[in-house]
């Protein structure tokens, strides 16, 4: 049975673009719609990480970090403005390398790669494509230095103390993509990149895609020692502290560590029948008092220890919690003894679950679990691009957007309050005309935002 009409069968045969459809009426009045406005974009607010990336030129110094190998008679679209619309088109919510085909045409796009709304069409798919295989592994290591740089540059002075923040997470795989192995953890093929997060300001410092297998102590301690000695170069002063979890406890970084200046660590540390031992009183005194009171208790305690690879004992703090449910135990290792136990494991350790709101935003909002290319080298390339989309609306939002809502919103909430504004866009013979709604309920702090810009540029 044809549902359709001969009439409504020849209107879809037409160009979508140019198909009209009518919708239910108001108050009698017919209702016509058309796809034809030109030279509108659903993504005014770019425009803003446009004005970011001419303050720090993120994209711009990405782009050295890569060499162009391609014969240069026959090149449309430079190395910067593959990047810019790349990177741009992630941080709009459309990560796939495909919405290229779609969005190739748009203003804002154009406008952000530093091209007229006139000028010929951004990249199709299969160049970003060859553009995302091409890159090498020079090119990668030189795009991580350039993320620690920035995140470096990101501060006027050298900060009293910072805290690397380390966790990895899956990045399922459904395809044959190179390394990426079964985890029976999360009982899927996937990627387990490593996230490192500046964790008092929520900075990216660096993300590192590996093979789907959780981080092994010593592969941990090799990335971490060249952060810090990358850091070091330009703040000789600044206390480093890195916080994970348990399998961040490495030996060799705690033995490594002694020998440098002010570098320290607070990880989780799996319990064995030693500690249960040194922490036996305090765990039988939650439990007597729970017994007793009836209400959940929770109770800590600190002493020394050093285990069989250890060179030097270290601070181990236990947290016993008893409730209807039974008795939790976990234990953590530090070198930091000047703060008290409590603080220490509920202001210091457990800070570190905000790095998985960091994580969330990288992976969840930005999409960076779409490392779906065959190469290896090609899906760590991905993964950086949405690092750059990271950077970028993490320094509007915490320059920007200082003592306002959005200063703590999530990625997400940034893409549809800010990034998500339809703009009009005319082109003029002297200057470019960009018209935002009036009704546009952000349009106050638009204002205030690119006032602020207009400063920073003079």
């Amino acid at each position: 049975m044809n549902l359709f009409s001969e009439e409504d069968n020849e209107k879809k045969t037409k160009n979508p673009q140019e198909q009209t459809h009518e919708l239910l009426p108001i108050k009698n009045k017919k209702i016509e719609l058309q796809q034809i406005a030109e030279q509108t974009s659903s993504d005014g607010g770019l425009l803003l990480l446009k004005e970011i990336e001419e303050q720090i030129k993120l994209i711009e110094d990405l782009t050295n970090c890569i060499k162009d190998k391609r014969n240069q008679r026959y090149i449309q679209h430079d190395l910067c403005s593959l990047l810019t619309q790349r990177i741009f088109q992630i941080a709009a919510g459309y990560e796939d390398a495909n919405d290229c085909d779609s969005l190739n045409t748009d203003a804002i796009f154009k406008m952000c790669a530093h091209k007229f709304p006139s000028d010929s069409s951004l990249s199709s798919q299969p160049t970003m494509s060859r553009f995302e295989n091409s890159v090498t592994n020079s090119d990668l290591y030189r795009i991580a230095e350039c993320f620690a740089r920035k995140f470096i540059e990101s501060y006027v002075n050298e900060p009293p103390v910072i805290i690397l923040d380390c966790d990895d997470t899956n990045n399922n795989a459904y395809g044959g993509q190179q390394l990426a192995l079964f985890n029976n953890y999360y009982k899927e093929s996937c990627f387990m990149p490593l996230h490192i997060y500046e964790g008092l300001s929520g900075k990216l410092i660096s993300t590192i895609l590996k093979p789907g297998r959780r981080s092994k102590s010593v592969n941990v301690f090799s990335i971490l020692k060249r952060v810090v000695y990358f850091i070091r170069k330009y703040w000789k002063n600044t206390l480093i502290i890195l916080r994970g979890d348990s399998h961040f406890c490495s030996p060799d970084f705690m033995n490594w560590k002694e020998k440098q200046n002010n570098i320290g660590f607070i990880t989780g540390l799996s319990g064995n029948t030693v500690l249960n031992k040194l922490a036996e009183t305090t765990i039988k005194s939650a439990q007597n008092k729970y017994k007793r009171e009836q209400i959940p208790v929770k109770m800590y305690h600190t002493f020394e220890y050093k285990a069989n690879t250890w060179e030097e004992e270290q601070r181990v703090i236990v947290k016993v919690e008893v409730n209807k449910r039974g008795t939790n135990i976990r234990y953590i290792v530090t070198d930091q003894r000047k703060y008290r136990t409590k603080n220490l494991y509920e202001l210091g350790y457990c800070k570190r679950g905000e790095m998985e709101l960091f994580i969330k935003e990288h992976k969840t909002y930005l999409k960076s679990d779409r490392t779906s290319c065959n190469s290896f080298k090609a899906n760590q390339f991905r993964l950086f691009l949405h690092s750059a989309s990271y950077v970028l609306i993490h320094s509007l939002q915490k320059n920007i957007f200082y003592g306002t809502k959005l200063f703590n919103a999530t990625k997400r909430t940034i893409q549809l309050k800010i990034i998500k504004i339809a703009a009009h866009v005319k082109e003029l013979k002297t200057k470019i005309k960009v018209e935002f709604p009036h009704t546009n309920p952000q349009k106050g702090l638009l204002a205030k935002s690119f006032n602020i810009f207009e400063v920073l540029r003079n």
